[in-house]
């Protein structure tokens, strides 16, 4: 990627310019960071693929949340809306990018549900998207990070919810995804 260098590098800086959107728009997999306020709560980082990062302006980034076991990020956002959002070069220069913020959870119910789907490929499995409010940007070598060839996306998830169906889908997240593991409230 133009604009890295293989040299050490470590800089910080309050929002996402132009050569940065370029390296993230080509990554893969991108991994989200959140915890609660309780000292004992559970740190959570989840894995994030396919195409589901959006950045929006320079200041603002978005991603496709869909139905999973769990609703921890979805939890701890809500209770204090801290974010962090990783990305490392799997190819190419080595790289990695973090993206500090504040996070907010929008649910089909919210006004700007509809607006911010339409950044995304339709995805059945869609439960909310993550709209993050960037306020650090943090880029640092990747010289620990090994080499991985992509051989495509998983298509699983997308499978599992086209089978449920929009009623399913809305029981299961009753199930699955109204709590943390510690207890918080995340989806209603």
């Amino acid at each position: 990627m133009g604009g890295f260098s293989n040299q050490t590098m470590s800089k910080a800086t309050e929002r996402i310019d132009e050569r940065l959107a370029a390296w993230l728009k080509q990554q893969r997999v991108f991994f989200v960071a959140t915890a609660p306020l309780a000292e004992n709560g559970h740190v959570n980082c989840s894995p994030k693929g396919g195409d589901s990062f959006r950045i929006l302006d320079p200041l603002t980034v978005a991603y496709r949340d869909l139905t999973g076991s769990g609703a921890e990020t979805i939890a701890h956002l809500r209770e204090n809306g801290r974010i962090v959002i990783m990305f490392c070069a799997l190819d190419g220069p080595p790289v990695i990018a973090r993206l500090h913020g504040r996070g907010e959870v929008v649910t089909p119910d919210h006004d700007d549900f509809v607006s911010l789907t339409a950044h995304f490929p339709p995805n059945p499995g869609t439960r909310a998207i993550i709209r993050v409010r960037i306020t650090r940007v943090s880029e640092s070598c990747g010289y620990g990070v090994p080499f991985f060839d992509y051989r495509g996306e998983r298509e699983s998830l997308d499978k599992w919810a086209q089978a449920q169906g929009a009623a399913k889908l809305e029981e299961y997240r009753q199930t699955k995804n109204v709590r943390s593991i510690d207890g918080l409230p995340a989806l209603d």
